[in-house]
């Protein structure tokens, strides 16, 4: 079980792309400027908390406003343009696809998993698939949900920042931590350096 950001793919930079368009309508938000450090610091966490933290002066109508915007915007840009997979991602899918089934379950909105899955073409390696967007409970709630829907005795996940081993930890199951990600994480299991070396663990 896969989280997204940090542990699949990069993309920071066509987000911020996206951001600046949909931020671009609210008047309110003339002056703010949503940077690569600013939002890699949020990457994780679930949508609600990302506006409350970038956002604090906002009602929270307007928190919501702004979210569903910047959302909307996003997915669109991100379908059509993709991220950055991280190196040999494709290659690692493949292989891991022969032993185990895989999944994601990611703390973005609705459609951003799919956004990644279409942009890359990579639906075909996994079983199933969970945005907070769909179920606005926390990571690790998910995580149980694809557990028990897909009759998951076994699991371990794979993430970059604390709350993806608390999530982790929370269902019960095994963390794996992206140390090429963008957190990080204080107790593990196992640790990679790179995507592919997932291929060496004994899973």
């Amino acid at each position: 079980m896969f989280d997204l950001d940090g542990t699949l793919w990069d993309a920071t930079d066509n987000i911020i792309i996206a951001w600046k368009e949909a931020i671009k309508e609210f008047e309110e938000l003339k002056d703010f400027n949503i940077t690569e450090e600013l939002l890699q610091s949020v990457f994780g966490k679930p949508m609600d908390t990302i506006t409350d933290i970038l956002f604090p002066n906002l009602t929270s109508k307007k928190k919501k406003e702004v979210l569903e915007r910047c959302c909307e915007v996003e997915n669109k840009y991100l379908n059509e343009h993709g991220g950055n997979p991280y190196p040999k991602l494709e290659e690692t899918l493949k292989k891991l696809c022969e032993k185990h089934r895989l999944f994601i379950v990611s703390n973005g909105q609705a459609g951003y998993i799919e956004s990644f899955l279409n942009a890359h073409v990579l639906w075909d390696y996994f079983t199933d698939i969970r945005n907070w967007g769909d179920n606005p409970v926390s990571k690790g709630e998910n995580i149980k949900l694809v557990m028990e829907k897909n009759n998951i005795k076994s699991a371990a996940y794979v993430g970059d920042t604390q709350g993806d081993a608390d999530a982790a930890s929370f269902a019960g199951i095994d963390f794996i931590f992206a140390k090429y990600g963008f957190g990080y994480v204080k107790e593990y299991v196992y640790s990679i350096d790179s995507i592919e070396e997932l291929l060496k663990l004994e899973l």
